[in-house]
This record gives structure tokens, C-alpha cells and sequence, in this order.
């Protein structure tokens, strides 16, 4: 029997960048190039998106980037792309990384479009901007050198991802940083200059980068992205987010608003068009896409009576027609550091029993039996489970046995007339059985004895 130890040791932080695809993806907007890091800006009857445009090799384990696009939609569904709108090539001062960006309206009247570059000068990343007199620009430097730099006093410990919001009385401010280095300031009327001094907002719970801000009904949002182990696997990211009664807060933390996704990064932006409210992000989605190849995609976003978000569904990708496992949040009683549970719901169809391209749930090195279960909000019914088990030949084996059971409102007991729990490889084990109604479901699975157990898909049915 081969063992993991040494290639988990190599493999292991590999794996978290590369291959870890935890949940089902919404469509993309765009499958010609790869796009990520969106923004959103409504003028008129247009919904515009902002992307950064992710170039990487297949196989690439770094972020290339070098310019930025522009989307346009009339519906929120069908999107076309009007090209790059700006690059690096704009910015005399900056030599790599077109990062994060945002686009605000000054009160002139023109466009201006927040973006974090590596700057040629001292420091990492800097945040420039650039102006056009169109949502579309065309866009110049607007200010010759950073807005922000490492030498700007309190300047966050990673200078990106700025997000700017403008308020009722016309005030605009700035919010950026990660590496847990939330920043925020005001901005004059030039919409090139801060205007008094840089602040780390209060009450912002595990905050990583990617900040949003907007205001609904009186009360200010910020989303962003947390890695924190709550709401992800190790190395993702979800989205939380916090509200004030003030734009420089203090802030209180509300919840998760987007699990963690496809793609190792998360990064949120929220926009309102023609009366629905939307979430628009990035996953690894697209054909051949990953972690630095990127898909920017946008689900609908639902608020609670009190001003509390609802959650977004992740509802497009690959998903198999009538599986419950896609709406599921799944759970486990132990999931190995180098994969993620996420995997077994994220609509994907192996190819064979080692194909985890999309991400494995494996339990190395426990032995025995574990389980893994879905949760509902509300009682689905369910007949059927189909399960693609994991085989990778290094410690992680076929099980010995597996039984499915469900939760009756007070125990976990076996789900009626079941046909059995098949153990084959390279297929879906189908298990049928009397209708439950019920809001959970659990696989437990007992090992061969020396091995471990995993699973590649696992989808329920009614």
C-alpha cells in the first residue's frame, strides 16, 4: 500500500491553490476571455461590469495581468464585451498587476476608475486612477502617480482592491486593503486626492480584501472577502458583510452573504438595476479555468425584512437537472487540510474514480468510519443519492461499505427500502429508496482497513 506522507507534504499547498473547487458556479458572463475582480455601475438603462482579465497559462500558478474590461447589459443576463478599456500601458508610473478596480461618477460628470497596479517607484501595489467622460472612456491617468502608495501615512499593508462610494450629500469615500488591513478615507471633490486622514474602520469581523460599500434604505453595506474557517476551506475565501449608520462606520458584523466558490479568491460587488438587487462575482467556472483563470459571473441577491441579506444561491453552472445537492450546504465529520468538502456538490462529472481536477473530499488519514452530509433550509423530498467515490491510490481507497441515513426531526435513522450502498469505482453508485421529506442527509462511510475514504460528487434526488 503506497502512503501519502511524502507527496502530501509536497502537494498540499498546491492542491489548496489549484484545485479545490468547493461549490457549484452561476454562468459566466463572458467564456472568451477569462475575466475576474469585477465591479458594477448602473448609468441609465446600462449595466456596467469591470473586470480584470486574467491571462495565466493552463497549469499557471500566478496571476497575469495586464489590462482591464468593460461589459455591458441591458437585462443583467446577456453580456457583451466592449473590450479593454484600460491597461497597464496607461499608467507611466506602473510596471505590472491590473488588479481590482472600481469606476465612480465625479461630480463633473466624468468617469473615474480606481485601480491597483505595481507601481515602478518604492513600495508593492499602489492604487492610481484614471478618468474618461464615458462609462466606456476612453480613460487617461488622472493623476500622473499613485493616490494611494506605501508611503500614504496608515496605508494598508497590501494597497488594493479600492471600492468608492459617493453619499447623498455628495461626499465620496475610498475603502481598500488586505491582508486584514482594511483602510478607508475621504476623497475631495477632485475625486484625485484624500481629504483628511486614513482610518481602520471598526467591527469589520475577519476581513481579508476585496471591500464593497453601498447603502440601502438609509443603511451603509460593506461586503467582502473573509478566509477565515467559519464560512471556507483553508485557502478560499467567502463573502461577509457588516453595516453602520455611518460611512466610516463603527461597523457591525452581519453574516455570510456567498459561500466560498470555485476559485481560491472571492471578491463581491453588489448593485442594484431596474428594481432587483444583484451579487456579482467570480468563480472558476469557464471551460479550463482555475484559480488563475478566472470567470465573473452574477446571481440575484434578496434582502430580509429587517435589512439583513439573504444568502445568494450560486444557481448556474454545471448542475445536474433536479439535484438537490446543488441548493445543499454540505458538512462532515473530518476533512483532510489538502481537500475540501466543498468538492461534492459542485456539479462536476468525473471522469474516473482519480480524477479530482474539480477538488476531492477525502479523510486521510482517518480510518473507519466518517460521514458527510447535505442541509437544507427547508425539508426537501428525496429518493435517490448518487455517489462518485474517490480513488487516489495514495492512501485514499475505495470504501468497504457506505449506508445513507436521514435526520427524522430528532435522530439520524436509516433511510427506508434503501437498494443498497455501492462501493464500485469510475461510476455513480445509485442508491434508491422510499420518499423522506426531510432537511438533512447523511452518507457514512467505513473504510478498508488501512485506508482512507473519499468522495468526488454526490448528488440527491427526489
Amino acid at each position: 500500500m503506497r502512503r501519502r506522507w511524502a507527496a502530501a507534504v509536497a502537494a498540499a499547498f498546491l492542491l489548496l491553490l489549484t484545485t479545490a473547487r468547493p461549490a457549484l458556479a452561476g454562468p459566466p458572463i463572458t467564456t472568451a476571455i477569462y475575466t475576474a475582480d469585477p465591479a458594477a455601475l448602473v448609468v441609465g438603462d446600462t449595466l456596467y461590469v469591470y473586470t480584470g482579465h486574467d491571462e495565466a497559462p493552463p497549469g499557471g500558478t500566478n496571476f497575469v495581468m495586464r489590462d482591464w474590461h468593460v461589459f455591458t447589459s441591458s437585462d443583467a443576463a446577456t453580456f457583451t464585451d466592449q473590450g479593454a478599456k484600460l491597461s497597464i500601458a496607461d499608467f507611466s508610473w506602473a510596471g505590472a498587476d491590473a488588479w481590482a478596480g472600481e469606476v465612480e461618477r465625479g461630480a463633473d460628470g466624468r468617469y473615474y476608475w480606481y485601480v491597483p497596479v505595481n507601481g515602478n517607484g518604492p513600495g508593492w501595489m499602489d492604487i492610481g486612477v484614471a478618468v474618461g467622460n464615458s462609462p466606456l472612456g476612453p480613460f487617461t491617468d488622472a493623476k500622473g502617480g499613485p493616490l494611494v502608495s506605501d508611503s500614504t501615512p496608515n496605508s494598508s499593508p497590501l494597497n488594493i482592491d479600492p471600492t468608492v462610494f459617493t453619499d447623498d450629500d455628495g461626499q465620496v469615500y475610498l475603502y481598500w486593503g488586505s491582508y486584514y488591513g482594511l483602510r478607508a478615507a475621504r476623497l475631495n471633490a477632485d475625486m484625485t486626492t484624500l481629504n483628511g486622514p486614513v482610518v481602520t474602520p471598526s467591527g469589520v469581523s475577519n476581513f481579508w480584501e476585496a471591500p464593497w460599500m453601498f447603502k440601502r434604505d438609509g443603511v451603509y453595506y460593506l461586503a467582502y472577502a473573509a478566509n477565515d474557517s467559519g464560512c471556507a476551506a483553508p485557502g478560499h475565501a467567502c463573502v461577509r458583510y457588516a453595516t453602520a449608520s455611518d460611512p466610516m462606520g463603527p461597523w457591525t458584523h452581519r453574516g455570510v452573504v456567498l459561500d466560498q466558490v470555485s476559485s481560491t479568491t472571492n471578491h463581491p460587488a453588489i448593485i442594484e438595476f431596474k428594481g432587483q438587487w444583484y451579487m456579482v462575482y467570480h468563480n472558476a467556472a469557464a471551460p479550463g479555468g482555475g484559480d488563475f483563470r478566472r470567470s465573473v459571473t452574477i446571481d440575484k441577491l434578496s434582502f430580509n425584512a429587517d435589512g439583513t441579506m439573504r444568502k445568494v444561491v450560486q444557481a448556474g453552472g454545471p448542475v445536474t437537472p433536479g439535484n438537490l445537492a446543488a441548493s445543499a450546504t454540505p458538512s462532515t465529520s473530518y476533512v483532510s487540510p489538502w481537500e475540501t468538502l466543498g468538492a461534492i456538490n459542485d456539479g462536476h462529472t468525473p471522469a474516473n474514480s482519480a480524477d479530482h481536477s474539480h477538488g476531492a473530499y477525502g479523510n486521510w488519514n482517518h480510518q473507519g468510519t466518517e460521514w458527510v452530509e447535505y442541509r437544507w433550509p427547508s425539508a426537501q423530498t428525496i429518493s435517490r443519492s448518487e455517489v462518485y467515490w474517490f480513488d487516489d491510490d495514495l492512501g485514499i481507497d475505495l470504501p468497504a461499505s457506505c449506508r445513507l441515513q436521514y435526520w427524522n426531526g430528532s435522530a439520524y435513522v436509516p433511510v427506508p427500502g434503501a437498494s443498497g450502498c455501492g462501493t464500485a469505482a469510475n461510476a455513480f453508485n445509485v442508491t434508491t429508496f422510499t420518499p423522506v421529506s426531510t432537511t438533512r442527509l447523511r452518507l457514512s462511510i467505513t473504510s478498508r482497513t488501512g485506508y482512507s475514504t473519499g468522495v468526488l460528487e454526490w448528488r440527491a434526488f427526489a
